[in-house]
């Protein structure tokens, strides 16, 4: 995993598709869908963290 588009198509796999006209508040539902996902045991720790860290750079570089 190594984009944003890579996190989306994860997430897709699971029937989630996001969008907000904010893409802050996109981010946001990604990381908290993520977050359940993992807790839930259906993504690996490895997952997980890459798609945090993809998610959190986005963020940042929209700031």
């Amino acid at each position: 995993m190594k984009s944003f588009y890579d996190v989306q198509q994860l997430l897709k796999k699971f029937g989630l598709i996001i969008y907000f006209k904010d893409e802050h508040n996109t981010i946001e539902m990604m990381n908290q869908e993520l977050k359940d996902i993992h807790q839930s045991g259906l993504i690996s720790n490895e997952e997980f963290i890459q798609a945090r860290l993809i998610l959190n750079q986005r963020k940042m570089g929209k700031l």
